[in-house]
């Protein structure tokens, strides 16, 4: 090992991890200490201004305006006395990050000094510059005012010193610069449209709730091994790097003892999310060396997707104090499992009905179909833009791998919930139902009293699965934000469901009882989806040809992907329900191509430098060795011992050479083609070329990168391997 890379592994093993105190108090008694939830709301507000607000928080209600100075004073009132001294609107901007500006609580008092204060102007909407963030073009520099607005369903909380305001972000013009917006937007389109499907099994329904379970897979490397590779310092992966001879073969991490250092650091991280009011509940190793998951209890989605985007910032600054650093890069070891984040989803009534779990009843049973069914159609008629909803320059690595769902969308049910469609397909309606005096309807559809929660299979190759009571979206990616894919599917969602209400209203005007009206659309969706049902082995070649037949989208180009967003059937989609228009949508595809092309080009950029700066000399240098030991055998032995004794030297220094050379040439080549590729005007096909010509060209170079790694004297060369990077001490 070189002295360089020594000193970084024994600092890092040297490093002591903070300890972390047994609580005196129970996770239930400091639980969100840190959120301005009900309970603050209920001490620190005046009754009649709790009342509204609850009412806009739980109903949808709109809120009052009125009420937005009481609501900040006794926001800021507890914030102070929590120790507060600065308040900031957070938001999530298109850099699927969080964004903040902080601002004091303080205001000149006239005399000379100043006073806390907290308006309800500065609580309901401030001005950040819309220019400066990702925008595809709908703010330029000389039109850079943009709004956050309060978003009172999502809490308020503390982190330090700062009071965080969860918010919006729009453009002056009115166009949404964030997830946040659209996302709301979503939710409400599926409430709107489930609640008048669930009318046909219980009027009382006034509201459904999209709910979100996320589990959140993630790495832990030493910080001081991380500090000594530039590539994960500048692209959150390792553009090089041999595989280490034991990795994750044995199956021995998943579920393992986890290691102390790590177990002190995900002590400290539940302690800080429960005090946030992030309900962490499960905590494992996860199948690859120092990969592990953190999965809450499911929440609201609007809530979830706010406490995963907060956890990743939370996850960061609590690995720092324990020698620490997270990897939320989908992929950033080769030849081992990467990390997503599976988004299991469902929708709930405010009567306490889970839609997508069997009931007691035949109409609860008939419900559960028909939201199942409506479901399927969605993902089936949608496929791609869920795909495009998921995709990005770095989950791309992770997609497709044995590891993780393919690039295809498909639907595992389970064998007992494909034999209930099939049969539902194959009967009549006149099969199905009965009428059995006082008791009512009778429906024939086998096994859906036993079809409880467990009683299904798990696929983990399937990218969108049914798990008894929900679905589980498991192609997310790590360090996404899950907005993107909730946006996409609970739009498409609520489309299908307006459309099934359309046809099923259809055939009522007609004469058709209810309960035959619902079966014969049921019916007729369950053949039309088929191709969307998939409960086989989503990574065999077979699939890919068997799904390109059945017409679903099989493309692997993530530039090319991402028109799905701008298809004509997905415009009016998102314009229909009221979630984004057509100038939105048209931005953040602008915005996805440049973010795709911009993360290419760095990784090109610093692979290039590494390989010119610290792999090409070191590689050089060891070849001169050789050739020094060669000539000195030469004088030292008689030619034919010399021959003999230097042939391996001879071979390793042409071995050298040969591979040096084309690192060498492989890297200007990857300069030039950077250069056409950025004299093209058009984003999208930036980003193709960027995709079709440099993505290549950084394999090409790895892999005899990775040669050398295996050839030069380990006290030479001076980044930390797989082998020292992969397992935490």
């Amino acid at each position: 090992m070189s002295k360089l890379r020594f000193r970084v592994v024994e600092t890092a093993f040297k490093k002591k991890a903070v300890e972390v105190p047994t609580p005196a108090e129970r996770p239930s008694e400091y639980y969100a200490r840190y959120v301005f939830n009900k309970e603050k709301m209920f001490k620190y507000l005046p009754s009649k201004v709790y009342d509204k607000l609850v009412d806009a928080i739980d109903n949808g209600a709109p809120l009052d305006r009125s009420i937005a100075d009481a609501v900040a004073e006794g926001m800021k009132t507890w914030a102070v006395e929590m120790g507060a001294t600065h308040y900031t609107h957070w938001f999530h901007p298109l850099t699927e990050g969080t964004a903040e500006k902080h601002d004091a609580f303080i205001e000149h008092d006239g005399k000379g000094g100043v006073m806390e204060e907290f308006s309800g102007k500065l609580l309901v909407q401030q001005e950040p510059d819309a220019s400066s963030f990702p925008n595809g073009g709908i703010r330029n520099t000389f039109e850079a005012r943009g709004y956050t607005a309060w978003d009172p369903s999502s809490p308020a909380f503390l982190v330090d010193d700062t009071l965080c305001i969860p918010t919006i972000f729009i453009a002056y013009t009115g166009e949404s610069l964030d997830y946040k917006a659209p996302l709301l937007k979503a939710l409400r389109a599926v409430d709107k449209a489930a609640v008048e499907v669930c009318h046909y099994f219980n009027p009382d329904v006034k509201k459904v709730f999209s709910y979100l379970g996320w589990e959140q897979e993630y790495f832990l490397i030493d910080e001081g091994l991380y500090a000594a590779r530039p590539d994960l310092l500048l692209t959150g992966r390792t553009l090089m790097g041999h595989d280490s001879a034991k990795n994750q073969q044995l199956e021995d991490h998943y579920f393992g003892s986890v290691p102390s250092r790590v177990a002190a650091f995900m002590k400290d991280l539940e302690i800080e999310a429960l005090k946030l009011g992030i309900p962490v509940k499960t905590r494992h190793n996860e199948v690859a060396p120092n990969q592990f998951e953190l999965a809450p209890i499911f929440e609201e989605c609007n809530l979830a997707v706010d406490h995963n985007m907060l956890i990743m910032s939370v996850m960061k600054r609590v690995a720092r104090r324990h020698g620490f650093r997270v990897l939320l890069h989908e992929k950033p070891f080769k030849g081992i499992n990467g990390s997503g984040k599976h988004n299991n989803w469902s929708l709930g009534t405010d009567t306490g009905a889970l839609l997508m779990a069997p009931g007691k009843t035949p109409e609860d049973n008939l419900r559960f179909i028909t939201f199942v069914v409506n479901t399927l159609m969605a993902v089936y008629r949608h496929n791609g833009l869920l795909k495009a909803s998921i995709s990005s320059a770095t989950n791309a690595h992770r997609l497709g791998a044995n590891e993780a769902p393919p690039a295809i969308i498909s639907s595992f049910l389970g064998k007992q919930l494909s034999q209930v469609l099939q049969h539902i397909e194959e009967s009549t309606t006149d099969d199905l139902i009965g009428i059995v005096g006082k008791q009512g309807m009778k429906l024939d559809i086998p096994q859906i009293p036993e079809l409880l929660i467990d009683n299904t299979d798990r696929n983990r190759t399937s990218p969108f699965a049914f798990t008894g009571n929900r679905f589980e979206f498991r192609a997310v990616g790590s360090e996404a934000n899950c907005a993107s894919a909730m946006i996409a599917l609970n739009a498409a969602v609520a489309e299908q469901l307006t459309q099934f209400k359309k046809d099923v209203d259809a055939l009522i005007e007609k004469g058709e009882p209810k309960i035959s009206a619902i079966l014969e659309v049921i019916r007729g969706y369950i053949k039309t989806c088929k191709p969307i049902h998939f409960d086989g082995n989503g990574y065999c070649d077979e699939w890919k040809e068997e799904a390109k037949k059945r017409g679903l989208d099989c493309e692997t180009s993530v530039p090319v992907i991402f028109d799905n967003y701008l298809k004509p059937e997905t415009i009016a989609m998102f314009e229909g329900l009221g979630v984004m228009n057509k100038v939105e949508l048209e931005a953040r595809n602008e915005v996805k191509w440049e973010t795709y092309t911009k993360k290419i080009q760095i990784e090109s950029r610093v692979l290039g430098d590494l390989a010119m700066n610290h792999i090409v000399p070191v590689a050089t240098q060891y070849q001169t060795d050789l050739i020094n030991n060669v000539y000195k055998m030469k004088d030292l032995f008689p030619a034919d011992k010399s021959a003999r004794l230097s042939a391996k030297n001879l071979e390793l220094i042409e071995e050298i050479a040969d591979h040096t050379a084309y690192i060498k040439e492989h890297v200007d080549s990857m300069i030039e083609a950077r250069k056409v590729a950025n004299k093209i005007e058009s984003e999208r096909e930036k980003a193709i070329a960027y995709h079709d010509t440099i993505v290549p060209m950084l394999e090409e170079i790895r892999y005899h990168i990775d040669k050398l790694e295996l050839i030069i004297d380990n006290q030479m060369w001076t980044l930390p391997k797989y082998r020292e990077l992969l397992f935490i001490r």
